[in-house]
């Protein structure tokens, strides 16, 4: 099936400390592209999708710089809508063993923050599309995210475009105001044919806990989302288990109305980069999705974008579809 897909959110540049270093021990910040939902269109554009990003860039270098990194990984920017103002930034300070990482925000007053529905033309960016994945961060930001993620939302519903909606819980933003995450996450996803979330998102969302233990409390979870949420047809989550900064186990899950599939453990170690990992496992869903595969052939592609991210420096996951389809978990060696 043809048509592209359309991802809405803010564009961040994210400053890191090298070599895991303490942010009092650096004199100079490493500079990426990223946030939640650039990551995901550039890990769908890596994976041969046809990707659209809508959001706002300031005019300046930085935006400059953000326009750039989404066009070289193959997303098409032609809705990015430019303005005076400045970027929403993140630092990161990298963790080591079992010191975790950090990430402080200084997006506040960003031009994607303060924007309003009427900045984005939605109907020109959604017509012929198939999918609108968006995610719990831009209603983080505040009343004006929230009006923004609910204008996004209508407008797909008009247009009958599909969403992905992915929780990405942030309660530093969403503390950071007078805010009601539970009500509002739960009008957006009445929309969601995609959750990416797991048993504790769906608890926030539904107030209520889950009985059991492993995979019989997210299917429990899972069938009384798909209760709670009639046009919701898929929820892919993971489950992370951190030894320490350097070494992860995961295991990648797809329920479905008519049943669901888990994957086994992989384990992770020689992490690279921890950050974007779950919008490379969505991307990894996705992708799968998009072609029309079934549970499994999903939860492993999900799995493997994901794993295969940890590898990746930088926000975004930008593997091929050959680095995906040719992943073993218990590969490494030199393909020639």
């Amino acid at each position: 099936m043809s048509g592209h897909v359309v991802t809405f959110g803010e564009v961040l540049l994210r400053f890191a400390t090298p070599g895991h270093r303490l942010t009092v021990q650096c004199d100079a910040l490493d500079m990426v592209v990223g946030g939640a939902e650039a990551n995901v269109a550039a890990g769908l554009a890596s994976l041969g999708h046809a990707v659209r990003m809508l959001t706002r860039l300031p005019f300046s270098p930085l935006g400059d710089k953000a326009r750039a990194a989404l066009g070289s990984a193959g997303v098409d920017t032609s809705h990015i809508g430019r303005a005076p103002g400045r970027m929403g930034l993140y630092f990161l300070e990298s963790g080591a063993g079992l010191r975790p990482s950090s990430i402080t925000y200084d997006r506040a007053g960003s031009l994607f923050a303060g924007s309003s529905s009427g900045d984005f033309d939605f109907a020109s960016a959604l017509e012929g599309a198939r999918l609108l994945h968006l995610s719990g961060i831009t209603p983080a930001l505040g009343p004006g995210g929230v009006a923004l993620a609910q204008a996004a939302v209508a407008a797909a519903d008009s247009a009958g475009v599909p969403i992905c909606f992915d929780g990405n819980y942030r309660a530093l933003l969403w503390d950071a105001w007078d805010s009601d995450p539970r009500a509002i996450l739960t009008t957006l996803m009445q929309s969601a044919t995609i959750m990416i979330g797991n048993h504790r998102d769906i608890s926030l969302l539904l107030g209520r806990a889950f009985s059991g233990d492993g995979s019989d409390r997210r299917r429990e979870a899972a069938m009384a989302a798909f209760e709670a949420f009639p046009r919701l047809q898929l929820i892919a989550s993971t489950a992370r288990h951190v030894v320490n900064a350097g070494h992860h186990r995961i295991a990648a899950r797809i329920d479905a109305r008519e049943g669901a599939h888990q994957t086994g453990e992989v384990d992770v170690t020689g992490i690279v980069d921890r950050i974007g990992t779950g919008d490379a496992f969505a991307a990894g869903v996705l992708h799968k999705w998009l072609e029309g595969a079934d549970l499994v052939a999903t939860a492993q592609a999900g799995l493997a974008y994901t794993v295969l991210k940890h590898t990746v420096p930088g926000d975004m996951g930008l593997v091929g579809r050959d680095e995906l389809e040719a992943f073993s978990a218990s590969g490494g060696d030199v393909r020639r």
